[in-house]
């Protein structure tokens, strides 16, 4: 198959920007043939042609290739450009100038020359060679600092935009529902208001540069069962209503977010990909959205191959259109018949006009069908992507994120001190377990050569501490590889800690791709236990009798019942990023006042059947009935700092409103100790009687307060009576009368003060439409 090369003026009133957007497009689906329409709809990967079977991004990519070659993916026009800096090493003056002579051939060959939207992952950043590392997603959540994250965002946004980038594939909204799931670190938490406020704010970020954000994946895909990845999600519609629809419904209402990208998984029994209810009644009739939605990479065909509701991939492509999806990625298989079946009467032309429609209203706002559109990228010579400022937001959100959980008092180390320190753990030497897998040294590098080469400078923990401890004579044992039952060093680590004054045990994750790491996407876990014979190491240490500072930097939250305890220290990392071994030093050696919270929390035994603190009164209390303790050994919300802040008072505004009423909760803070902090003021409501099993506590709030030695804070919340809302018994949400407790504190179970208030009325008010869904806060200085 040859694409057609077009002579000769190929403009028309969709050139015109004087013209409406809308109007620009409905001239050029008036003038488009089924094939042109569908030729928007679909994308090409130029994935590499010589590559082993073990360095595949995904599994069978190749039962579900798409185009034999660029040329016949171009034969009626281009959707999607997909990933032309993420999947091999390439140089970003590179990059450009592939994208650019790939846009031109686009153009070319189109009837109307309209370029490709070309999209990238960018989850910790831009995932491309030589680009900034951030933080995992799971240590925003850490940070508890929307504001931050968007700052971020913005940042990554940019660099996309300075090399031609039009859509980033970014941010995930799934909520954290089983701790044993390998994409947890992806995740920000296990609270969907954690996770929808900080993902809202990356949308607006990224969007910021002129972007669009992708958001994902929608929906139910972190409750999938026994925490398997692809495994079938058997969430029921109240916990899809409660806990894992809401992220999605704040980003596309308030965030503006302008793409959605539907999950692979099935939700009790249905695709999200083929779900006309979910992408089509629920996301654009019942909450408005406007943009794209585009299909998790390979979801189409997954319909006949995985899911084997579909007879065929044309069949797949048929049910996914109809059902909503607008774009398959991240190659056209099941949407090459989509004309086919127009043409046949299979397929109504108005669904797929409906489509096209979409993509090219994004394609104009993006000014793709501008008659003098150029690729957005910079000079080469001009591009940095690991700037200094890059790095610098990077080591911000690592050491906002890093949360000590527990302390008799070592911490913080003399940072001038001429002591003996025993640095134990490949952890401490491995700069890529700082990476998520989603980075592009995890997630391309590691395919590619010794592993040496990361493209950026990670500074290991080992060469962090040594230049943050001054004097001190930092000596190194690695004792235990990441993964496998090797214990033959673990004797030499435990001599080398018992000559020191202290050792510092670093333990956790190495993230990868489909079992090719301990966390990431396809690295699920049988149980919380360390892996390999990192918990085997940390026993070996403890056992010297040396004060011993556990480290643990994870994509997930792993059992620490029996370690602990036995600490003097512990300090957790969720993945944070190419500056998160400076961060670490800095919060050991005391330079940085730890401040982060736990957007999940640390179980105490490796049980895989341990709730997330949003459960109810018998998912959190055995009393007897049960052999196993759900109790986490540290509760979400909780961290520690080198500074103590009391909680002084709590005041509402009313004590009673009514149904479509608001309460301001005043709350003050006052930092008693020495040290300047940024305390996480944390604001949680508890429904004392619903007409359905409502949770202990849910967060309603929260704010991050820097607060001087001796400064009080006075932190007003503005809760509105939606924000008690549920989905009552017949599933629609409702607001109803009856008591409620507002308790604010350090921790979802450390709640120092609270305050009761009533929601008045006869019945319970049904909330159709938008609501208010985030909690406005205020903050005034206290004498």
């Amino acid at each position: 198959m040859t694409a057609h090369t077009w002579a000769g003026p190929r403009t028309g009133p969709w050139h015109d920007t004087a013209l409406p957007l809308e109007e620009r497009v409905d001239a050029l689906l008036a003038a488009m043939t089924p094939e042109e329409k569908a030729g928007q709809l679909g994308s090409y990967w130029q994935r590499p042609s010589e590559e082993p079977d073990d360095a595949q991004v995904a599994p069978m990519e190749g039962e579900m290739a798409g185009p034999a070659s660029f040329a016949d993916a171009l034969e009626y026009g281009l959707g999607h450009i997909t990933r032309v800096y993420g999947t091999t090493p390439v140089a970003a003056a590179d990059g450009i100038a592939d994208l650019r002579a790939r846009q031109a051939h686009v153009m070319r060959v189109s009837r109307f020359g309209i370029p490709a939207i070309a999209h990238e992952e960018c989850l910790t950043g831009f995932t491309a060679y030589g680009a900034t590392v951030y933080p995992t997603p799971l240590a925003w959540g850490a940070a508890f600092d929307p504001a931050l994250v968007e700052e971020m965002a913005a940042a990554i946004g940019r660099d996309l935009r300075s090399v031609g980038i039009d859509q980033g594939l970014a941010p995930v909204l799934d909520v954290v529902r089983d701790y044993r799931w390998g994409r947890v670190e992806e995740s920000i938490g296990e609270d969907p208001y954690l996770v929808a406020t900080t993902a809202t704010a990356y949308v607006r970020g990224l969007q910021s540069s002129g972007l669009v954000a992708t958001v994902k994946h929608f929906a139910g895909y972190s409750a999938s069962r026994s925490a398997r990845n692809h495994a079938p999600v058997t969430a029921g519609p109240r916990e899809l209503a409660e806990l894992l629809l809401p992220p999605f419904e704040l980003a596309v209402r308030e965030g503006g977010a302008g793409s959605v990208m539907a999950s692979y998984a099935a939700v009790d029994g249905v695709p999200p990909t083929a779900s006309r209810e979910l992408l089509t009644t629920l996301l654009r009739d019942t909450w408005g959205f406007d943009g794209t939605v585009v299909s998790d990479y390979w979801a189409v065909p997954f319909l006949r191959n995985m899911h084997r509701i579909a007879a065929g991939d044309d069949d797949a492509g048929r049910l996914a259109l109809t059902a909503g999806v607008d774009v398959e990625l991240p190659e056209t298989v099941g949407f090459a018949g989509l004309a086919a079946a127009v043409r046949a009467g299979a397929l109504p032309v108005e669904v797929l006009d409906a489509a096209a429609r979409r993509v090219l209203l994004q394609k104009g706002r993006l000014g793709l069908l501008d008659a003098d559109w150029t690729p957005h990228a910079a000079e080469p010579e001009a591009i940095d992507l690991d700037s200094p400022a890059n790095r610098s937001l990077a080591s911000r959100l690592a050491e906002r994120s890093v949360v000590l959980l527990a302390n008799d008092g070592t911490l913080p180390l003399p940072p001038s001190s001429t002591g003996r320190v025993a640095v134990v753990g490949t952890t401490a030497v491995e700069p890529r377990t700082f990476l998520g897998c989603y980075s592009f040294p995890n997630h391309v590098l590691a395919q590619h050569g010794d592993g040496t080469d990361l493209g950026i400078a990670v500074p290991t923990l080992l060469d962090a501490l040594r230049s943050e401890l001054g004097a001190a004579d930092v000596m190194h044992a690695a004792g235990a590889a990441i993964t496998g039952d090797d214990r033959s060093g673990l004797a030499a680590a435990a001599e080398l800690a018992a000559g020191t004054d202290v050792a510092i045990v670093a333990v956790g994750d190495l993230a990868g791709l489909f079992g090719r790491g301990t966390s990431g996407e396809g690295c699920d876990a049988p149980d919380l236990t360390l892996p390999g014979v990192q918990a085997d190491l940390v026993a070996a240490v403890l056992d010297t009798g040396t004060p011993v500072v556990l480290v643990v930097v994870s994509g997930r939250p792993y059992a620490l019942g029996e370690l602990a305890p036995r600490c003097a220290a512990v300090v957790q990392a969720f993945l944070p990023g190419e500056e998160g071994g400076a961060a670490i030093a800095g919060v050991l050696s005391g330079r940085v006042n730890p401040s982060g919270r736990l957007p999940v929390a640390v179980p105490r035994t490796p049980s895989s059947s341990l709730p997330t603190y949003r459960a109810a009164p018998l998912d959190q209390r055995t009393d007897g009935v049960s052999n196993l303790d759900p109790a986490p050994l540290y509760p979400f919300g909780h961290g520690l700092s080198y500074t103590t802040v009391a909680y002084e008072s709590i005041a509402l505004s009313a004590a009673a409103i009514p149904a479509d009423g608001a309460v301001d909760v005043a709350v003050t803070v006052r930092n008693t100790g020495t040290r300047p902090v940024d305390e996480v003021v944390q604001l949680y409501l508890t429904d004392h009687v619903a007409q359905t099993v409502r949770p202990v506590r849910e967060l309603v709030g929260f704010h991050r307060v820097p607060l001087a030695p001796g400064d009080a804070r006075r932190v007003t919340f503005t809760v509105h009576a939606d924000r008690t809302s549920f989905a009552g018994l017949d599933l629609r949400r409702i607001v109803e009368p009856g008591a409620f407790t507002l308790a604010a504190g350090r921790s979802s179970e450390d709640l120092a003060v609270s305050a009761e208030f009533e929601i008045t009325g006869d019945g319970v008010r049904v909330l159709d439409g938008h609501r208010v869904m985030t909690t406005p806060v205020a903050v005034e200085a206290v004498g």
